[in-house]
């Protein structure tokens, strides 16, 4: 079967830890993604997804107006709202046994790290459906 290597994307867009949650909205609409892994000198130490700010900053019913909950996530880090122990796969993983976790824990994507613990790359749902499709294009494998 095949790996998460062959299909996962490499060099993902990365957020420094002490970044606000401003900098991060505003990286994850100019690079057009939804999660951003996190790093601390180097180091891989977190996830930071689109869900994970929405679920982290207030409330429309809240009593702040926009420019006071403007100032409050520029003044956020990102390790606040970030997950510290984001699951995993490595690139030698079976690409099936990386979407059944995926797949079992509502995921829409898992970082790839080296057996040291290093980014290597981002698996999302559209990397798999990518391999799904190019998989079931050749006619031995699908039974077509």
């Amino acid at each position: 079967m095949t790996t998460v290597e062959r299909w996962m994307t490499r060099g993902p867009v990365t957020i420094e830890a002490d970044a606000t949650i401003i900098e991060a909205i505003h990286l994850l609409k100019e690079k057009n993604v939804r999660r951003l892994p996190v790093m601390e000198k180097g180091k891989f130490v977190g996830l930071l997804t689109e869900r994970m700010i929405k679920e982290f900053t207030p409330s429309k019913a809240t009593a702040l107006d926009t420019w006071e909950m403007h100032y409050i996530l520029s003044k956020t880090q990102v390790r606040q709202a970030m997950n510290p122990n984001p699951l995993t796969v490595t690139p030698d993983t079976d690409l099936i046994e990386a979407a059944q976790l995926i797949h079992d824990r509502k995921l829409y994507g898992i970082c790839v790290t080296d057996r040291r613990g290093n980014l290597v790359g981002i698996l999302t749902t559209t990397n798999i459906l990518e391999a799904l499709i190019a998989i079931c294009r050749n006619p031995q494998i699908c039974g077509q």
